[in-house]
């Protein structure tokens, strides 16, 4: 098999990953660093919406998307993909919740999955950046405002009296000339 057979078998995953190494410290070292990663993709699923550290969010997220693309592109039928299910949920009836509500919500998505928020510091000095990753569509109110604007009375009236003042301006230079 060679290199482009086996990329059509792993599903794309729709956002970018840092490739920079980051250095988290666990005392159970790469297995502890695992398993903590496997409780941040379990809460997600679970909750739809998790605060933690900004690195932590950042590498979850990943894992959090390959593991809904490749929910929704192979299916519960497909036994690699429950056993990868089985290993990343540490409550099975997730599983059911990934394969019946996520995949399903997600199926005619084009784009990422998740979202990254970086969220306000509390203290200043020494912090870890603190970050929201949510999956799209939950049911929470958006943590991003809604800035457009356009469309409010007052944007409205002004954007005519602007229109209007152009005329005039206009009307006033060709009298002149």
């Amino acid at each position: 098999m060679n290199q482009a057979e086996i990329r059509k078998l792993i599903p794309a995953v729709r956002v970018v990953i840092n490739a920079k190494h980051r250095r988290f410290s666990n005392p159970k070292g790469p297995e502890g660093r695992l398993m903590m990663m496997r409780k941040t993709v379990t809460e997600l699923v679970k909750l739809e919406r998790v605060e933690l550290n900004y690195q932590r969010g950042d590498e979850a997220r990943g894992y959090a998307e390959r593991l809904i693309a490749s929910a929704i592109k192979n299916g519960d039928c497909h036994i690699p993909t429950m056993e990868m299910a089985n290993y990343w949920l540490n409550e099975k009836q997730l599983v059911h919740k990934l394969f019946k509500v996520l995949a399903v919500r997600y199926r005619d998505s084009t784009e990422s999955y998740t979202k990254l928020h970086k969220a306000p510091n509390k203290y200043p000095g020494f912090f870890r950046e603190k970050a929201v990753l949510e999956l799209k569509g939950n049911p929470f109110p958006p943590l991003e405002p809604n800035n457009s604007s356009r469309n409010w009375i007052h944007n409205i009236l002004l954007e005519e009296a602007h229109q209007e003042y152009i005329k005039k301006k206009l009307k006033e230079e060709e009298t002149d000339n």
